[in-house]
């Protein structure tokens, strides 16, 4: 047994270690590659202020704000998609299936169209979205307790109507508001800078500390409630605690880039794959989660023919045929609901 737990460790170290080597690549790759070259050593001499003017002005001008919000947004859907998924035990509760990110992208239209948000206050309504359906999906659901189908199928629900709200507004705005929030419900960070970078970064200082203390709780509500008290466990307050955060994550990763298609919803079973056993990945899914949003955003930029796209298009063509076979394997199964 304690050599089975030994394996386990080391397989988790290393996948993490490799994950998190493959994460620091794609990131250099975004500072070093575009219409401007730069080498890896002008590179890492620009990153410790000994770089040429020009380059300096490439990567701290143009491309180390995206590629730092790229980096932030994809830690925090990955933690946000596993901390959903292995607390409601549901491979399909991510945020943005149950209709959290849909919140957020309602809100943040409606402010974009019919008060031309921007900025922080575009942020600011997008959280406050976000925040406002998982308090609606939560007491829809709770009936002396929270299922995950019960709430999956109400989180979808939820966004589907959700969803028919941003049509009916796109539909009754001007061409140029609707083109700007096309724009970011596609998620894309094309808009990104350093003052999208210092409030992210300042929410994450607090919110991946939090989600990991939180998360040493999963294994033991993985058991199942009445294990879970038996063990010791304040159940409730702890799935309260855990939700919490992760809706704030998913929040605050969609007011800096958008609702970026799938990178919650493919994070937290990819890390599982990888590191097998029943351990929650929550580590290797946040590495997970920031080498999907960088290499897509990579895809996006430089390999799509003479054309940029955002990198929600990228990751909602990886991720829906995912979404399909899951539903078949699920069906299949017997365990559809």
């Amino acid at each position: 047994m304690a050599r089975a737990r030994l394996r386990e460790r080391a397989r988790v170290g290393s996948v993490t270690t490799a994950l998190a080597i493959a994460a620091l690549a794609a990131f250099l790759a975004a500072l070093s590659y575009g219409d401007f070259s730069i080498s890896l050593p002008d590179l890492l001499a620009s990153l410790t202020g000994q770089g040429l003017p020009t380059v300096d002005y490439v990567v701290h001008r143009l491309r180390l704000p995206r590629a730092v919000t790229g980096l932030l947004v994809g830690i925090a859907f990955g933690l946000a998609g596993v901390l959903f998924q292995r607390l409601l035990r549901n491979p399909l509760a991510s945020p943005d299936v149950i209709g959290v990110t849909s919140g957020a992208s309602a809100s943040a239209v409606l402010s974009i169209l019919l008060f031309g948000a921007s900025g922080a206050a575009l942020s600011g309504s997008a959280l406050a979205g976000a925040l406002l359906t998982a308090a609606l999906i939560y007491t829809l659901a709770w009936q002396r307790g929270i299922s995950g189908y019960r709430l999956v199928l109400i989180g979808i629900g939820i966004s589907a109507g959700l969803s028919s709200l941003v049509s009916f507004l796109m539909t009754r705005a001007d061409l140029s508001a609707a083109e700007q929030a096309l724009v970011w419900l596609t998620g894309s960070l094309y808009l990104s800078s350093w003052d999208t970078v210092v409030p992210l970064t300042a929410c994450l200082a607090v919110l991946v500390p939090a989600a990991l203390v939180l998360a040493r709780a999963l294994p033991r509500l993985q058991l199942g409630d009445d294990t879970a008290r038996g063990l010791g466990l304040p159940v409730e307050r702890s799935r309260l605690g855990l939700l919490v955060v992760a809706v704030c994550l998913a929040g605050v990763a969609t007011a800096a880039a958008g609702p970026v298609a799938f990178v919650a919803f493919v994070s937290g079973p990819i890390a599982a794959r990888l590191i097998g056993g029943a351990r929650p990945a929550v580590v290797p899914a946040a590495l997970v989660g920031a080498l999907v949003t960088l290499v897509s955003d990579f895809v996006a930029q430089h390999l799509l023919g003479g054309h940029q796209f955002p990198v929600g298009v990228v990751t909602g063509a990886v991720g829906a045929p995912y979404l399909l076979w899951l539903l078949a394997m699920t069906n299949r199964a017997g365990r559809g609901g």
